[in-house]
């Protein structure tokens, strides 16, 4: 295993670690759909992050990543901006992490491994579209959640002056494919160990 799949097994930690602290029931269950919606969108399982039981009818997501901020609204926005990240491998990592009856508020690191030209295509400026790059920047991640534990948008939130990247050898990388078998093995791990619709919130009877 190299280090950058290591950091993809890594990834969800300071979540495990906070719902561990965690005991109001509505704010457990964010952070579970918050948590099982990172793997299902590693994994490439779009269709099930849009939901009923995991998302609002109508999200809105604000994007500023790279050099092309948008605003998504609706599912099928959602999914068409999912399918249109390319074959890049994505990883959040340094997380500082907070829960509230309105959503999730997360700082931190956030990763793209993949080829020069996709990364240039997201609107990062390497300088070879035929060379391979890590590239990070900080970022805030509020994402709000209604009152049923479902998530009603990503407001992601990129801190320009901290964009880095770095040309990586062929040889350390990892592809694609190969993080979508990773984050399908922690997704099943994940319902193994909370069971059937462990997401989804009931009220007070939620106890998961």
């Amino acid at each position: 295993m190299n280090r950058f799949e290591q950091a993809v097994y890594d990834c969800m930690k300071p979540t495990e670690a906070l719902l561990a602290q965690t005991t109001n029931p509505l704010h457990r269950k964010i952070l579970l759909n918050f948590w099982r919606h990172v793997h299902l969108e590693g994994a490439g399982l779009y269709d099930r992050i849009c939901s009923d039981d995991m998302m609002v009818a109508n999200p809105v997501y604000r994007v500023t990543w790279g050099a092309n901020p948008a605003v998504l609204e609706g599912r099928d926005a959602v999914l068409a901006f999912y399918n249109s990240v390319g074959d890049v491998v994505l990883w959040n990592s340094d997380d500082k992490i907070a829960v509230a009856d309105w959503g999730v508020a997360d700082e931190l690191t956030f990763n793209l491994l993949g080829l020069g030209g996709i990364m240039q295509a997201i609107g990062y400026a390497v300088p070879d579209p035929h060379k391979f790059y890590h590239v990070q920047s900080r970022q805030a991640f509020i994402w709000p959640y209604d009152s049923h534990a479902r998530l009603a948008g990503e407001h992601l939130y990129e801190d320009k002056t901290s964009l880095t990247w770095v040309e990586v050898d062929e040889a350390e990388l990892t592809t694609a494919a190969r993080v979508k078998e990773i984050q399908k093995e922690l997704l099943d791990q994940l319902h193994a160990r909370f069971g059937e619709n462990f997401w989804v919130y009931e009220g007070e009877k939620a106890t998961a």
